[in-house]
């Protein structure tokens, strides 16, 4: 293995504890935009620090992941497909090694369709996908995808795993079973497990932690971490489990401590600053007195005392016709 690929998986699984965390947002490619990562963009921008890799598409790793960061990217070139088609098992290679070169990727990544109507032309398609990346030391993520007449149990992803293996890829992902220790048993490089629809959080973290317990090197989990409600708190939690040997315990006990926080955050956010709501943009008091100077409301271009003696002068009411008066008889 050349220096280049070995450095590549290196920064995917990480050497000092062979463990991974990967973050999966390449549900877009058959599955348009799918519930809560409708903005791409919004959801990576928080979750990007907290992954060892994030699997995604070219279209997404343009447009809504910045340039700037030092997560590799495990990239998507397989598809054709979409969720309303005939058969999500008809994919073929859609990117170009030189497009993905550009694009830095640290690994590529396909499904293959075992036992499917497919199988044969996207286990074929693994095998060159494998023989032209390692020309430039790029390594190979296979994904079992399973479709809805395909079961999940250890016998058939442990045929699944190994004929990925059998063609070249350098890491499989799969789904998680019972006996799981018999799929990785059976397959000689390393097994990342796929988080899968959309469960509780405390389940999904008993995922992670069955996973890495039977051999597993991590998860490349995707809505059970940005379905969440709390997805950065989400993630953090199956951090503690894959890199800090957490129990499920401990790992909820730190989602519900972090969610707690992110929603406290939230509710706080959606406040004002005081006595913005009523005087916005103005000056204190001008709510009762807009546009006027003071005491103007009563005597609005008056003087004083004129609304008793409208139109007439002190003292005239009792004096002004002083001849009306009766005058005394003389005796």
């Amino acid at each position: 293995m050349d220096w280049g690929l070995k450095n590549r998986l290196s920064s995917i699984i990480k050497p000092h504890n062979n463990r991974a965390l990967m973050l999966a947002v390449d549900h877009g490619y058959f599955l348009g935009p799918t519930e809560r990562l409708e903005n791409p963009k919004k959801v990576i921008a928080p979750l990007l620090k907290h992954c060892d890799s994030l699997m995604l598409t070219r279209g997404v790793q343009r447009t809504s992941v910045p340039a700037e960061t030092d997560t590799p990217m495990v990239l998507r070139v397989s598809g054709g497909s979409s969720i309303i088609g005939d058969d999500l098992s008809q994919e073929d290679i859609t990117v170009s090694i030189q497009d993905a070169i550009r694009l830095n990727a640290s690994a590529l990544a396909m499904s293959i369709f075992v036992g499917s109507k497919y199988e044969y032309q996207t286990v074929v398609n693994l095998g060159k996908l494998v023989s032209e990346a390692e020309q430039y030391g790029i390594p190979v993520l296979a994904v079992t995808a399973v479709g809805k007449e395909l079961g999940k149990d250890a016998r058939y992803l442990s045929l699944a795993c190994r004929m990925a293996a059998e063609q070249g890829a350098h890491i499989v992902k799969t789904y998680y079973c019972d006996n799981f220790e018999k799929v990785v048993e059976s397959c000689p490089v390393p097994i990342i497990v796929a988080g899968g629809k959309k469960i509780p959080e405390r389940d999904a973290l008993q995922l992670t932690y069955n996973a890495v317990k039977a051999g597993a090197v991590g998860v490349d989990m995707g809505r059970n971490i940005w379905q969440s409600d709390h997805p950065v708190a989400m993630i953090r939690a199956t951090r503690a489990i894959i890199h800090q040997n957490a129990n499920v315990d401990q790992a909820f006990k730190l989602y519900k401590k972090l969610a707690n926080e992110d929603s406290n955050k939230k509710q706080k956010s959606k406040g004002k600053k005081p006595n913005q709501n009523k005087s916005k943009g103005k000056n204190p008091n001008q709510n009762k007195t807009k546009g006027k100077k003071p005491n103007q409301n009563k005597s609005k271009g008056k003087n004083p005392n004129q609304n008793k003696t409208k139109g007439k002068k002190p003292n005239q009411n009792k004096s002004n016709k002083p001849q009306n008066k009766p005058q005394p008889k003389k005796n």
